[in-house]
Formats: structure tokens, sequence, C-alpha cells
């Protein structure tokens, strides 16, 4: 409606406003009117606004996102906020969004004299929720959360939009929402920042992959990195540059935020935000300043029923199984695990005849791994295997069975180094830097 009027000024020209004597003053208050009751059905509504669901592992192993949590307030009022939901891999709680929120308490009141549209900090907190602490192991699901409990909530609301789900963690929280109410998938729009991410939580992943295969996702397994690894890295739009001259003093947020990461942007997270401030949401194959994304491509899972050596191949960011056969003298409640690359421990599932590992490598290496176990059937075995980048003509298969799942664009020209598809994202370094940079001024001092 709001649109239309506008078209309909533009269409009669300035003097329909103003050059028409009296009728002309009659018309600009009846269209200012207009406009200005649209815009407040607008805000009570929330129409024209995306629905959003925040899944952070805020306080865990990475202290991006910190960073990405205050990007994300101060476009806060671009957005229906419905959930912000701590699902760690690691030591995150819900207290560590709590306490970012406690600084945009302090910054509140300048923000709100730029938008009526700011939510009070009190309801943010309301809708401030906890996650999965541990994963849900190999089924990929568990006991349901509060955080898995709240997305069901919001996806069942009577509200036309669909609800985005934006993951910076573990992707546990929506399998667990998925896995009990199967029916909040066609309302659902989930944007995961895959990567480690994907790793730690490879078992939600592989549940969701498996079992919701018609899920609308966008996996963006290294797209995201385009925010801080190239584009124009000069001066004020360097990562450090940039948060000395418009991040740093600029209230309580700004000086929090360059407390973390050295007074360096990172915020790996942030281009889930960015996708729906800048471009065309439903349509992920669109530039955005979120990242540009193909089809996912068929047979991104490798299985073995073998240990491996590092001749034996599969997809960098893909899923990893190894079948092996359980040995006799594996008794109940005997853990077997595999230590990959010394430092990433996997359990088995244990499915009678065989023990299923299932792993996520981040990187295109060598892998090594060693099994750990009480049978002395399986103890110091060893293997590994070599995670490869796809090929161009497994990559122009795609999957007929994830008609909604995109992910990272695979053509060298989009990628900046070994990250592919992150020049989609910095191709507008100097865009979202400087709309953040203004948005930080809101922080600093209220509206003239």
């Amino acid at each position: 409606m709001r649109k239309q009027i506008m078209t309909f000024c533009i269409a009669q020209g300035p003097e329909a406003i103003v050059g028409r004597g009296r009728r002309g003053s009659i018309l600009a208050i009846v269209v200012l009117a207009l406009s200005c009751a649209v815009e407040a059905g607008e805000l009570a509504s929330g129409a024209g606004r995306p629905r959003v669901i925040v899944s952070s592992d805020i306080g865990g192993t990475d202290p991006d996102d910190f960073q990405s949590m205050v990007h994300f307030l101060v476009y806060a009022d671009r957005f229906d906020v419905e959930g912000l939901i701590s699902s760690p891999y690691g030591p995150g709680r819900k207290e560590h969004i709590l306490q970012v929120l406690d600084l945009y308490a302090r910054d509140y009141a300048n923000l709100k004299t730029y938008s009526a549209r700011y939510p009070a900090p009190d309801a943010l907190r309301a809708i401030t929720k906890q996650g999965a602490f541990d994963g849900p192991g190999p089924a990929g699901f568990g006991p349901p959360t509060e955080g898995s409990e709240w997305m069901v909530h919001c996806a069942r609301r009577a509200d036309t939009r669909p609800l985005w789900v934006l993951v910076w963690g573990g992707i546990d929280d929506l399998a667990q929402a998925l896995h009990d109410a199967p029916d909040i998938r066609p309302k659902l729009r989930v944007y995961f920042i895959g990567g480690p991410n994907k790793m730690w939580s490879v078992d939600a992943y592989n549940y969701i992959e498996q079992q919701h295969p018609a899920l609308w996702m966008i996996e963006a397994n290294s797209t995201y990195r385009g925010w801080f690894v190239g584009g124009n890295q000069t001066g004020e739009w360097s990562n450090s540059g940039f948060v000395t001259a418009h991040v740093a003093g600029r209230g309580a947020l700004g000086t929090y935020f360059a407390t973390h990461l050295r007074g360096t942007i990172k915020m790996g997270d942030t281009p889930s935000v960015a996708y729906l401030l800048h471009g065309t949401p439903d349509d992920p194959t669109q530039p955005s300043w979120g990242g540009q994304f193909v089809r996912v491509w068929k047979n991104r899972k490798t299985s073995f029923e073998r240990l491996t050596t590092a001749a034996d191949q599969a997809e960098a960011f893909g899923v990893v199984e190894f079948a092996l056969p359980r040995p006799a003298g594996l008794k109940p409640g005997h853990p077997a695990r595999l230590l990959i690359d010394n430092r990433i421990t996997i359990s088995a599932s244990d499915e009678g005849a065989m023990l299923r590992f299932r792993f996520s490598p981040r990187d295109a290496k060598v892998w090594p791994y060693v099994v750990q176990s009480d049978a002395p059937e399986l103890a110091g075995q060893s293997g590994a295997f070599t995670a490869v980048m796809p090929s161009p003509a497994k990559t122009r298969n795609v999957s007929t069975r994830h008609p909604n799942w995109w992910t990272d664009d695979p053509a060298p020209v989009a990628a900046e180094g070994v990250h592919a598809g992150a020049k989609h994202v910095n191709r507008w370094r100097e865009e979202f830097l400087r709309d953040f940079a203004a948005r930080m001024q809101r922080c600093q001092a209220p509206k003239s």
C-alpha cells in the first residue's frame, strides 16, 4: 500500500502536491496521512520485515559471535526478532547473550531515537532461550530443549511470513525442532554458517539432510569468510582499521565489540544477517551482502566399510562415515571412538553388527585418525583419508532430492584463495562496512 501511494505521487508529479493550490494541499495531507497510517500499521503488524530467530554459539569456542551479535542488535529495527537461542558447541550459554543485551540496553535510549522499531531490551531478554548443552549423539536428535521448543512455538504462530532461522553455531536445536514438529518445515528459511559448525554438529546435520531433504536452507561452508577475508583491506576498511575508526567508543556496544579478537573484525556469522539486509532473500542465486549460492549437488556423503589410507578421498565439507564390524570383545557400555587429527573425538553409533562413525572435514587436507577403545581388536588401529574439493563435473550434478538447498558457489572466479564463494561477499565490503559504521553512530548519540 505504501509503495502504491509513492508510485501515485511520482506519477502525478510534484505539482500534484504543491502546485495545485488548495486541492494540491488537500492531496498532500491525504497522501501523508495514508503513508503514516500504513507505516503505523506495518509497525504494529511487522509486515514487510523478516521474522528472525538467531541460534548462536556465543561464548563458546569462537569469540566472533559477540561481534556478530552487536551487529545484529544495531540492525534489530529491520527485523521482527522472535528468538535468541544459545546453541553452543563448548562453554557458550544463554547468559552470554544476556550480557550483550545489557550493553544494548545502555545504548537503547539513543537507538530508539532513530527508529521506534528497535525492540525494548526486556522484550529481547524474554525471548532469549537456552538450547542444547551437548551434542545429540549419532541419532541427530535427543530430548527437547528450551531453544528447540521455542523454535516450534514461533514457527506455529498464525503468521503467513516465513520464519528465518540464522544458525551461527550448532544446528542441534533446529534438528530437534524438526524431529519433534516436522509440520513446521514449510515455514522455515534457514541460513546455516556451516564449516566448523557443521564439523561439530555433524550428527544433527546428517539427520536433517536425511530426514528433511525438502527443508529450505542455505549452507554456507566458506562463503561467510568473505566478511573478513579479501576485498578492500586498506586503511579504515582493514579488519583492524575499521574497528578503530568506526566501532571503538561508539556507545557501550561499540566499546564492547572492540575488546574481542584484539580489535579486529571477524564476524563470521554476520553474512546470515546481511543476506536479509541487501539482496533478494527468496532467491539465493542472486547477489546479496550475504553471498550468492548454487543448488547442492548429489553424493556429498562418502561411506567406507573399512579403515582407510590417505589415498582414499572424501569431499571437503561433506559427510564421511566409517562403518566397521563390531568386535565380539566390545562389551556394552565400552566406548569406541575415533580421534581425528589428534584433536576431534567422534563417538561410535553401536548398531549391533556395526559401529558407525560420522565426521565432516572442514578443510581440504589429509585427516589422520586413530581408534580408541577398550576392545583389543580396535584399540590403536589407525588410518587417514584426504578431503578434496569437488570436481566441476560433480557440482553440476544437482540434487533433485534437495530442491530448496543451496551452498557455496564452486566457480573459481568466486573463490577468495581456498574459500569457495567468498568473493560473493567481499565484493560488497565497502558498502556493508559503510552501512555498519553509520549504524554504530546511532549508539553514540541520539538523532538530532
